[in-house]
This record gives C-alpha cells, sequence and structure tokens, in this order.
C-alpha cells in the first residue's frame, strides 16, 4: 500500500523458507516445545474452529493446530516460506499475498479467530501496520478473536529496535472495533507487566 517492502522482506530477501524450517526443527530435536503458540490459541477455541494464520510463514503454526482438528488457512507474502508449508502440508490452504490487502484473496469471512505471531506486526512494510489490523478484524466473526504475539524491544525483535509500541497497536484495534481481552508475557500464559519486552494479545470483535 505504500510502495514499500516489508520488514521481513528487507531483512530476508525472501528467500528465508528452507533456514527458517531447518531453525525449528533443531529446536524441537533438541526438546524445546515449538507448539506453544498453537497450544495457546486452541485453548481459546471450540472444536473445529475456523482460523486465519495470517503471515504463517512455513505452516509450523497453522499445521499444529490442524493436527489439534481445527481448520486453518495460512497467509504468508513469501514464496520461500509458503513453499516449505506447501511442501510439508499439501492438502492444507496457503495462499500467498499481502496482508494489508487480505480482500484480495477472497477470503470468506467468519473466521473464529486471526493468527499474528512471530513478530508478524513489527515486521509489516512501514505504514500499512493499521490496515492489516483492520483486515485481519474484518475477517472475524462477531465475537472473534485476533491474537498477536510480538517484541517491544531489540532483544525480542530482529530489528535494532522496535518499530510498533503496545499504544500504537491497541490504538490500531480499537479503531478496527476491536477490544483488549487479555494480555501476557509469553505464550505459556506469564502475566504481562508494564515493561516487558514481548507482549501476547488477545483482542475480540464484538459479539453483536
Amino acid at each position: 500500500m505504500t510502495g514499500q517492502r516489508d520488514r521481513w522482506a528487507e531483512l530476508t530477501g525472501g528467500r528465508a523458507g528452507e533456514e527458517y524450517a531447518q531453525r525449528f526443527a533443531r529446536l524441537a530435536e533438541s526438546g524445546h516445545d515449538v507448539h506453544g503458540e498453537a497450544a495457546f490459541c486452541a485453548a481459546l477455541l471450540n472444536p473445529a474452529a475456523r482460523i486465519l494464520d495470517a503471515g504463517c510463514g512455513t505452516g509450523r503454526i497453522a499445521v499444529r493446530l490442524a493436527e489439534l482438528g481445527h481448520h486453518c488457512t495460512g497467509v504468508d507474502i513469501d514464496s520461500s516460506m509458503l513453499a516449505v508449508a506447501r511442501r510439508d502440508a499439501p492438502a492444507q490452504e496457503w495462499l500467498l499475498g499481502d496482508l494489508a490487502r487480505l480482500e484480495d484473496l477472497g477470503l470468506k469471512p467468519g473466521f473464529d479467530l486471526a493468527l499474528a505471531a512471530g513478530n508478524v506486526i513489527p515486521l509489516l512494510a512501514p505504514g500499512t501496520e493499521s490496515a492489516v489490523v483492520r483486515q485481519l478484524a474484518a475477517v472475524l466473526r462477531p465475537g472473534g478473536l485476533l491474537v498477536t504475539g510480538f517484541g517491544l524491544d531489540a532483544a525480542h525483535l530482529p530489528l535494532p529496535e522496535p518499530p510498533v509500541t503496545l499504544t500504537e497497536f491497541d490504538h490500531w484495534c480499537a479503531q478496527a472495533g476491536l477490544t483488549l481481552r487479555q494480555r501476557y508475557a509469553t505464550w505459556s500464559g506469564d502475566p504481562y507487566d508494564q515493561g516487558c519486552g514481548y507482549a501476547v494479545s488477545v483482542h475480540s470483535r464484538p459479539a453483536t
């Protein structure tokens, strides 16, 4: 929308898919839990929910949620990431697209939950953040949830400084008609305190 590349593309050149997948494979092999985001979302949902994984990357979270019985659609602008997702889970729906222009993908609205994990929000193209939040809110059913997780300082971001504050993010959510329901410091549900370097937020669309 601004003509600028997203920050993820500036960092990776759009060729990070295999490397990203291998990183999480190594973590899993060493005993790390790589399904924290999926477990967090699953705890918020009824069985067989419709989920939009926005900025799905290699599909790690969406594949796990599908294994748990949910119906997942993944969207990403990085074709190298989607190539891994399509190879590993060819039966799932993977869409190449810009989150700021979700309407171009012809998605059927009524998702129970939209997820933007993995620092998706701060890695968007500068100036598109509010549009992305608005687009994600628009695909939710009444009462649907927007779940996000992103870093708030350099220690939790692949960037020298955070481009997005929680105040800004909450403002974009409010503009899109969303209300903050819960906020945590981790995907494990640790309490969020002012000054935490990471925030997991649950916003909801009004039920009526």
